[in-house]
């Protein structure tokens, strides 16, 4: 996975690298973020479920790069402050984007407009329809490091926090 995460991150930052120079001198901010957004953005939103759950130092690559947007779309220096360009943008940090993901996939499947495929998933995990409901879902016990971030496993511990921090 660390392979995978630097790769995106390096495939990012070419894409930046390119959009320097015309966000200077051709093109505005609006162009920009949306530039960014189809470029940048979208590789980082691409599958990222599945690196849920990794350490910092994994994911570190990606946030760089996030930051690294914002501060193109920005007009920002190389040692300005991003969080503020964060907010403005409404750009979640890398670890919660992985977790909204999740928690997305995990109410479509509660509310059966997931693929059948997750919801199975899901649903052979269940106790019974209304812990479903609840978002009461049985965690399936895996033995290697790796299992733990299956979307089997993953799924029902950041659906059930998902619901925990939405009451």
């Amino acid at each position: 996975m660390r392979e995978h995460a630097s790769r995106v991150a390096q495939v990012c930052f070419f894409h930046l690298r390119r959009l320097r120079p015309i966000r200077v001198r051709y093109i505005g901010r609006d162009v920009t973020l949306s530039l960014v957004t189809a470029l940048v953005i979208s590789r980082l939103d691409y599958c990222n479920c599945v690196l849920a759950g990794l350490p910092a130092t994994t994911v570190a690559p990606l946030q760089r790069v996030l930051h690294a947007a914002a501060g193109l779309v920005n007009g920002l220096r190389p040692h300005d402050h991003v969080t503020s360009a964060l907010e403005e943008l409404h750009w979640l940090p890398i670890k919660q984007r992985f977790d909204y993901k999740l928690c997305l996939l995990v109410h479509k499947a509660t509310v059966r407009q997931a693929p059948s495929y997750l919801t199975g998933m899901l649903t052979a995990s269940l106790s019974t329809l209304r812990d479903a409901l609840n978002g009461n879902y049985a965690i399936p016990r895996t033995r290697p490091k790796f299992g733990e971030r299956a979307f089997a496993v993953a799924a029902p511990v950041h659906g059930t926090a998902c619901q925990q921090n939405s009451s």
